[in-house]
């Protein structure tokens, strides 16, 4: 071929300011451009038809597109989801106009601005937990270690449920290289786990929580629903909450996390695997209502860490479609936790026990880092933390 072409991906505008100078584009000419470089389609869903079609007209009239609903267009229909296509240069000049339009038109403008900017911005954060500093960059993916202090643990039988044999494996896992290290008193897997008392969470949990917090050089985050439980926990010491319901089972969760001014991870979550429209509009729609929960408790904005809950009232499909489309997540503007470790749908693809899965745990890493995760939740540290390097680093190089 004469011309030698091929397709390349630009996800933003820092991207393109990279791109450019390579083709020795002009300075003034690149600034300009890496508007134009940047293509984004943009779903936004229950738009009042009437609205829909100001939306569309605006968008036109820039240049971009603009899809709606043929009930839309004959207002048979009140509503209508509405995807919107164009460069970042048409969602620019669109927004300003959209500002001064009725119908909900000022709000859906803002929101735009606000997934733009998410998607535009890696969600960097800086942690100063304690005595420790975490860190959240585009240069590294960080490794949770899980620490399963409970006799039913899926993934190890209860292996590590006595208090030497846990803190043998918390020093291990920092060895092979874990930056935080999640502790859950409470089996939490979503078939066949025995619910307890926060009494007897705490029971278990604090006499390891105490001995790991003397000997770990990395922060300690705990696993639990309960905000007694973190309470205690956070009140020993303990860096950050993992909360598998999203601050959406006790309501004292999101107060005690504000209280005490830490991240915490807010997981997706619901009883049974059935949907009722788009399995990733289900679970961004759950996020942003823990996130509104939790800034009405007062948690900071640079605090939320989001979990898609792979497993997690979600069928083997299920989980696939959410790891396929991981990246929609990232419209949050939070930074990503990825918890695929050892799970049973891995195990349904390679028909392997679950200590055998570390394979299909490193490809739904890789494939996860490259889709947006900034945190991988694991089991086996020392393997995947060296998988994470590696895709870390073919990331980085892309646009070198």
């Amino acid at each position: 071929m004469q011309y030698n072409m091929r397709v390349i991906e630009i996800k933003n505008q820092e991207q393109a300011r990279k791109e450019l100078p390579k083709i020795k584009c002009d300075p003034g000419g690149a600034a300009i451009m890496s508007n134009k470089a940047v293509y984004k389609t943009i779903k936004v869903e229950n738009v009042l038809s009437k609205a829909s079609l100001i939306l569309k007209q605006t968008f036109l009239s820039k240049g971009g597109e603009a899809s709606v609903s043929r009930g839309a267009a004959d207002f048979s229909d009140q509503y209508t989801d509405v995807l919107l296509s164009g460069s970042l240069k048409h969602f620019k000049q669109c927004i300003p106009q959209l500002k001064v339009q009725p119908w909900g038109l000022k709000k859906l403008a803002e929101e735009l601005e606000a997934v733009i900017a998410a998607s535009e911005n890696f969600p960097q954060r800086t942690y100063k937990l304690g005595q420790h500093r975490l860190s959240i960059t585009p240069e590294k993916t960080l490794v949770m270690g899980i620490l399963n202090f409970t006799p039913d643990s899926f993934s190890d039988g209860g292996k590590f449920n006595n208090i030497d044999a846990a803190l043998k494996h918390a020093e291990q896992m920092i060895k092979e290289g874990a930056d935080i290290i999640d502790i859950g008193a409470e089996s939490t897997r979503p078939y066949g786990s025995e619910k307890i008392s926060a009494e007897e969470e705490l029971d278990r949990l604090m006499p390891v929580l105490e001995k790991v917090l003397t000997i770990s050089s990395v922060p300690v985050s705990i696993d639990t629903y309960k905000g007694s439980v973190a309470r205690e926990a956070l009140k020993a010491g303990a860096h950050m909450i993992n909360d598998i319901w999203g601050l959406q089972f006790d309501p004292e969760m999101a107060k005690v996390v504000a209280e005490y001014n830490v991240p915490v991870v807010i997981m997706h979550n619901q009883e049974g695997t059935a949907y009722q429209r788009d399995i990733m509009s289900h679970i961004l729609e759950f996020l942003r209502y823990s996130i509104e929960i939790g800034e009405a408790a007062g948690i900071s904005a640079d605090n939320f860490i989001v979990d898609p809950g792979i497993g997690f009232g979600k069928s083997p499909s299920d989980n696939l479609v959410v790891l396929a489309r991981l990246d929609e997540l990232t419209s949050l503007g939070c930074p990503v936790l990825l918890g695929t470790s050892r799970k049973r749908f891995i195990g349904d693809i390679l028909n392997a026990l679950p200590s055998e899965r570390v394979e299909g745990t490193g490809a739904t890493v890789a494939l996860g880092i490259t889709k947006g995760a900034n945190i991988v939740r694991v089991h086996d540290v020392q393997a995947i933390a060296r998988i994470t390097r590696i895709t870390d680093a073919i990331i980085n190089a892309k646009y070198q």
